[in-house]
């Protein structure tokens, strides 16, 4: 009796083999491979979103009746529904939206927990706790050998960007953009055109409860294909060396705008079928002809702002272009740096290496010196903090500590005239109203009582020249000094000029009283 064959033993199912028909193990292919790591990248997006709901037990009070993911989910949608090419949606605005839901869950709570539970809601998307902000995932795919290999998926949902006068504003990602239409790393313009042939047959067909679902989605299609253009000339005002314009970009541009005609003529057909479906419902009271009007009014609305997008998106294609040449000339003749940078390598390194320890030790304890910062100070020790908190505060005065007294110093009259010189002068210069007198009399005149006098009435009569008739109309003065260039030259010894007629005018002081009742 012969024993039989042994059975074939299969071959192991590990990550890097899989079965062929002829029991040769076979490594997985890059598509499928890559086809995996897309599914294992979108179910990294949405953990954010479920861990929402497993930290709300943290929160100070009773919060198991929210659902954190709806209303995560609700942030999104109008964070990137609110948010345009170059500013993006206000902070304050997106919470204020948010409460409805989050009152609707929740209709017996106060509104206050409301505004917490969208704030914090908000925050988490954010990733505010985190130093980058951002949320960082693990997940595993095979190398070219078969061999398992780990890698890191860094993404965010909800970005904080800086806006003009030192605003700031919400920006969705693309990664948030895919995980409210359920797909990651989507080809743009083939999801795109799919989403449009699928609205207009089910408009066609008077499917509009899901035709809103796919004009929704054929929304978010237009904002993540306008937020791949922003960062793209974002990046070139960064560095125009960090962008392909020779062939990527123009190609991108290219599809772009031929995307944007078909995308026209597919919505403006669309946007026909839709009002032709509402004007074509029957009129009544019946509540499916109702909601069949409802769902047609609002898929016109969504596809018009499709449309305003589209007309936004064709403008920033069209500016592309001159944007790229204006960047290329800014940045090629830019000024260079005032300050170069250091060469560690051969500025350090290389000339210290071959000098005795003794010397090169000097070199760098200079450089660590100035180069490593700010030294952290020591930390307090434990018994001189509980001494510092436990003595009292020392007593204190009622009034205050006693202010020390000033040393006063008498400034010193560095004057040219004396006031009893500019009485002189002013009596001088005190003429009667009907009889004016020359510069050069007066001269004399002031040179005769004193040498330094002439100065003074020169420098008064000069003054006189331009009288301040405003100011002193509004103080009240009866008379003012007035100086008037004839065009006869001064003869004088010591000076030159003209020699000024000199009188004395009066002031209308019926005028002025007047003027001062009534103002008053």
């Amino acid at each position: 009796m012969t024993s039989p064959a042994p059975a074939a033993v299969p071959p192991q199912l590990n990550g890097s083999s899989l079965p062929r028909a002829g029991g040769t193990p076979v490594a997985p292919g890059p598509a499928a491979d890559e086809g995996l790591a897309r599914r294992l990248r979108a179910l990294a997006c949405t953990a954010p979103l479920h861990d929402l709901d497993a930290r709300k037990a943290n929160l100070a009070g009773e919060y198991g009746c929210y659902a954190m993911a709806e209303v995560a989910l609700a942030a999104i949608d109008l964070v990137t529904l609110n948010m345009d090419f170059d500013t993006g949606a206000d902070h304050e605005q997106i919470v204020a939206r948010l409460l409805p839901r989050v009152a609707a869950q929740a209709p017996g709570r106060p509104p206050a927990e409301h505004e917490r539970v969208a704030r914090w809601v908000l925050e988490n998307l954010i990733n505010v706790g985190s130093v980058d902000r951002g949320f960082r995932a693990v997940y595993g795919t095979f190398g070219p050998d078969g061999s398992y290999v780990r890698r890191d998926y860094d993404f965010k949902l909800i970005e904080e960007l800086p806006g003009h006068g030192g605003t700031v504003f919400l920006r969705t990602t693309d990664e948030a953009v895919n995980v409210l239409v359920g797909a990651l790393d989507t080809d743009v313009t083939s999801a795109q055109i799919a989403a449009e042939v699928k609205l207009e047959v089910l408009i066609s067909r008077g499917r509009l409860a899901d035709a809103q679902l796919a004009a929704e989605q054929a929304r978010y299609r237009t904002v993540q294909y306008a937020e791949t253009l922003r960062k793209t000339l974002d990046a070139t005002r960064r560095n125009v060396r960090a962008v392909d314009w020779l062939h990527q970009v123009p190609d991108m541009i290219a599809e772009a705008l031929d995307h944007v005609a078909d995308r026209y003529r597919h919505e403006n057909a669309i946007l026909t079928n839709i009002r032709k479906a509402r004007d074509e419902a029957e009129t009544g009271n019946d509540p499916k002809t109702a909601e069949h009007k409802r769902r047609a009014a609002e898929l016109v609305d969504i596809v018009k702002d499709c449309i305003r997008r589209h007309t936004q998106l064709q403008s920033r294609l069209l500016e592309a272009g001159p944007l790229f040449r204006a960047e290329q000339d800014r940045q090629a003749f830019a000024p260079p740096a005032a300050r170069s940078g250091l060469d560690l390598y051969g500025q350090l390194l290389a000339p210290v290496l071959p000098l005795p320890v003794e010397q090169a030790g000097r070199v760098t304890d200079a450089f660590f010196a100035r180069g490593t910062g700010l030294r952290t100070p020591t930390s307090v020790r434990v018994g001189d903090l509980v001494e510092m908190l436990l003595t009292p505060p020392a007593e204190r005065e009622h009034l205050g500590a006693e202010m020390p007294e000033p040393d006063l110093i008498t400034t010193p009259d560095d004057s040219r005239f004396s006031e009893a010189q500019l009485a002189s002068a002013m009596e001088l210069l005190d003429l009667p109203a009907d009889a004016p007198r020359r510069l050069s009399g007066l001269l004399a005149d002031a040179r005769r009582r004193d040498p330094e006098l002439p100065y003074l009435v020169a420098l008064l009569a000069v003054h006189a020249a331009s009288p301040s008739v405003g100011s002193a109309y509004r103080q009240g003065e009866q008379t003012l000094l007035f100086a008037v260039d004839d065009g006869t030259p001064l003869d004088d010894v010591e000076f030159g000029g003209a020699d000024l007629i000199v009188g004395t005018a009066l002031l209308d002081a019926a005028g002025m009283a007047a003027d001062r009742t009534e103002a008053a």
